[in-house]
Parts: C-alpha cells; sequence; structure tokens
C-alpha cells in the first residue's frame, strides 16, 4: 500500500510539471506575442482586455493538454474530474451565492480600511474621473454582478486550470497548508508579464515591478484560499469562476471616493487594504473549515 501510494504520488507530481510548464508557457508566450512593443498597460483599452481575457484561457488549455499528453482521462464530476459540473442540492447553491457576495465583502471592507488609516484619501468627486453617473454609484456592485457573471467564461480560463487541476495535484503532493502558500505563490507568479507592465498595480510606486509582484503573490494566496473553499464544498470550478470575474469588475461604492493618486505618501495604499480585508475573511474562513472538520469528527469519536 505504501509503495502504491507513492507510485500515485510521484504521477501526481510528474503531471502537475507538465501542467504548470504547459500554462507558464502557453500565457508568458500569449504575452510576448500581444506585448511585441513592450508599451506599458496601466489605461486598458478594449483591445487589450481581449487580449488579457484570451491568455486568461491558458491555464484551462493547459490543463485538457495535460490530461491528455498524459492519458489522465476526463471526467464531469467525482473524484478527479475537471470539476465542470454544477450542483444545488444539498445547500450546494449556498455556495454559488457567497461567490457573488465574497468579492464585494473584500473590495469594499478594503477601500473601507484603506479610509480609516488613510482618510486623505478621501474624494467626494473621484467617481467622476472613472466616468461614473452619481446615478448610478451605489448600483456599482450590481454592475460588477452582471458584468462579472457575463465576464465569468474568461475567469473559468484561469479557474479551470488553478482550482479545476493545480490545487488539487498540490493537495495529494504536499498537503493542504503548504499547498494553500505554494498555489498562491504560482499564480501570483503566472501573473509577473503583466504586474510588470502595470496592469495590476500601475508603475507608480516604490519598488516597481517587484513589489508588485509580492504584492499579487500575497494576494493571490489569500484569494486562492477563498476560491479553493468554494470549489471544494460546492464541487464545481464555476463558483470560482463567478468570484473571480466579479472581482476583477471592482464591485466597490466606496471605490468612487477612494483617489489611489493620493496614497503616495500615506501609510497604506488602496491595494495593500484590500490586502488586509482579504486577510480578513481568509481568516473568517479558515476557522470556519477547522470548526467544521472538528463537527464532522465528534460522531465519529462518539
Amino acid at each position: 500500500m505504501i509503495i502504491q501510494h507513492t507510485e500515485n504520488k510521484k504521477e501526481d507530481l510528474k503531471r502537475l510539471v507538465l501542467y504548470l510548464v504547459l500554462s507558464f508557457s502557453l500565457a508568458w508566450l500569449w504575452f510576448f506575442v500581444s506585448n511585441n512593443n513592450g508599451e506599458l498597460w496601466e489605461d486598458m483599452s478594449n483591445a487589450k482586455q481581449s487580449l488579457v481575457a484570451l491568455g486568461m484561457m491558458c491555464p484551462v488549455t493547459a490543463h485538457i493538454l495535460t490530461r491528455l499528453i498524459t492519458k489522465e482521462g476526463f471526467a464531469m464530476t467525482g473524484k478527479g474530474s475537471m470539476m465542470l459540473g454544477i450542483v444545488f442540492r444539498d445547500r450546494k447553491w449556498i455556495w454559488f451565492l457567497l461567490a457573488f457576495i465574497l468579492p464585494w465583502a473584500y473590495t469594499e471592507l478594503g477601500n473601507a480600511i484603506a479610509l480609516l488609516i488613510s482618510p486623505d484619501m478621501y474624494d467626494p468627486t473621484y467617481y467622476q474621473s472613472l466616468d461614473v453617473d452619481s446615478r448610478i454609484l451605489f448600483l456599482m456592485p450590481v454592475n460588477a454582478l452582471i458584468s462579472g457573471t457575463i465576464g465569468s467564461f474568461a475567469a473559468f480560463g484561469e479557474e479551470g486550470g488553478w482550482r479545476g487541476y493545480m490545487m488539487p495535484k498540490l493537495f495529494k503532493v504536499m498537503g493542504r497548508v503548504p499547498a494553500l502558500l505554494t498555489g498562491g505563490i504560482i499564480w501570483g507568479l503566472w501573473h509577473a508579464p503583466l504586474t510588470c507592465i502595470g496592469h495590476n498595480f500601475g508603475t507608480d510606486y516604490p519598488g516597481f515591478p517587484y513589489v508588485g509582484i509580492v504584492q499579487m503573490c500575497i494576494f493571490c494566496t489569500l484569494v486562492g484560499v477563498l476560491l479553493t473553499i468554494l470549489t471544494e464544498k460546492s464541487g464545481s470550478v464555476w463558483p470560482a469562476a463567478f468570484m473571480h470575474a466579479i472581482g476583477n469588475a471592482g464591485p466597490s461604492i466606496l471605490q468612487g471616493f477612494v483617489n489611489p493618486d493620493k496614497a503616495a505618501d500615506l501609510p497604506v495604499s488602496p491595494g495593500w487594504a484590500g490586502m488586509l480585508a482579504s486577510l480578513v475573511l481568509v481568516s473568517a474562513a479558515l476557522l470556519w473549515t477547522i470548526k467544521s472538520k472538528q463537527r464532522e469528527r465528534q460522531p465519529e469519536e462518539a
């Protein structure tokens, strides 16, 4: 039994390495081809957004290629599957609902923390520079929910790879806690080319782009925990795809009043405040997970 377990672990490791090589190679090659003039992407045009959306399909493409190359096989649901099914029974719909709520929670909380620590960032007219009408400012979370749901197919391109393949393999190879940390760092480093051209945090900050890459790894680790829990509990990658897409759409009312240009000499920027907000939610999610596992063990021990 021990020998068989070791052999399975080695096979999972080989498949994981192949997946990562394919995922990074495809994405970074796509970035190089689509940005061969080396321009900065601080301001996203529709064309650039389309290029990023196509690049997001690389992880799930790598997932499919890995299964084909290694002859691992395909399954929609069940253990070792691609987790593409959508199941609402046994209260699994709750995890889909959370996927819509969590992005607003950590984005709004992050902006609130930024204003509390760095109140000079408050700008009552900042939303005007974002081309947001004052009449729809308070509908920003709803707008993000709708646009994020529509754009969830692009986010599925990432989550179908990270949550649908990488994380299950990491769990088998190294255990839960190391896998959550390692998976977040891998996901953050995968974004490095975009971070280096200013897509994630701009370019006007101390330590560009290295601080941005570190910040992206921290953010991906924190949010990755939430995305992984959603995937595990629902048995599907779709809640993670919804949460990812809605988060990208920026579901926050307060962001219309937080001017990041005023953050240069302030203690906490909106980005780092967002990390603190994510940390709060992740801590609550991990505490809930531990308590749930303890309750599951109690009947067995009794």
